[in-house]
């Protein structure tokens, strides 16, 4: 009998986790159309069209960037999609038509993006309805351009990199601490399409990480990728996808599993997977020719 508040304890624990992933959302892009799904991958339903998707924590809205062209000149703006009602909004308050990489504060009240001026490429941020812009960090060349941001948990620092270090950076744009990526993963780089995202309790990076390693595959063309953590307080840099598990943009479920992109060797498209921290499990395939996938809290 006195087995029995363990096992019920248990029992409870999984019937909420479950419920807890019921309720949680991804987003993603496929051939230029954004979709949302349940967090396996079932339900997937096309939510708009355009690139670049982050999905609120509370799942009820998708950020995303449009994209039109004309000749060879490309227009993108940051649009929001209400998920209940399929209501778009597009950001016009904006100083340029070539924007990317819209990114939810915590709250879902902000949205962070970067921004090209036709000379550099700025850090930005607006109010969740497009007003309210404003410039966080503002670039003056190719050697500061900032990249891959992403919000801290408590929403009042973000995470950029500029392809030598990675960078924790005030609202006002001040410099709280900086990582060199060199320094950090023996024969490791970043490249303007890297991703950084912060685990739920703000103490590790999970970063995209482009390897100075032979691939091994005639039909890959180009480094090969690997998703890393990093612990901010020790410094420590661990690589979670092995070289035969070529891995990148990945996102954090929780504080011990995250989703992933993978492309077998016979594969011509990559695939959405899940992996636990502990021990690297990896699940089968929850979405195929996918990219940029994002998950709500």
């Amino acid at each position: 009998m006195r087995r029995l508040p363990i096992l019920f304890f248990l029992w409870c624990s999984v019937l909420g986790a479950a419920a807890e992933d019921s309720a949680r959302k991804i987003a993603y892009e496929r051939d230029g159309k954004i979709f949302v799904a349940n967090l396996d991958g079932t339900a997937a339903k096309k939510v708009g069209q355009g690139v670049f998707p982050d999905i609120s924590s509370d799942a009820g809205h998708v950020a995303f960037n449009t994209q039109e062209q004309q000749g060879t000149v490309w227009t993108r703006h940051v649009a929001v999609v209400e998920l209940a009602t399929g209501a778009v909004t597009l950001f016009k308050d904006v100083p340029t038509e070539n924007v990317a990489y819209p990114k939810w504060s915590p709250d879902g009240t902000q949205i962070l993006f970067t921004l090209y001026d036709g000379k550099n490429w700025h850090l930005v941020l607006a109010n969740a309805d497009g007003t309210g812009f404003r410039y966080v960090k503002k670039g003056t060349g190719d050697s500061d351009t900032m990249n891959s941001p992403c919000w801290a948990p408590d929403g009042k620092s973000v995470f950029v990199q500029d392809m030598k270090s990675i960078y924790r950076l005030g609202l006002d744009g001040s410099e709280i601490a900086h990582w060199d990526i060199d320094k950090t993963i023996a024969n490791g780089g970043m490249s303007g399409n890297g991703r950084i995202d912060v685990s739920p309790d703000g103490q590790k990076l999970l970063l995209g990480i482009e390897m100075n390693e032979e691939a091994h595959r005639k039909t890959w063309d180009g480094p090969l990728p690997a998703v890393w953590t990093l612990d901010l307080a020790s410094k420590k840099a661990t690589r979670l996808t092995p070289k035969k598990l070529f891995g990148w943009d990945a996102c954090w479920i929780d504080d011990s599993s995250i989703l992933f992109l993978s492309q077998g060797a016979a594969e011509k498209t990559a695939s959405l997977y899940r992996m636990t921290l502990a021990g690297g499990t990896v699940s089968k395939a929850i979405a195929r020719d996918v990219s940029q996938p994002t998950v709500s809290r």
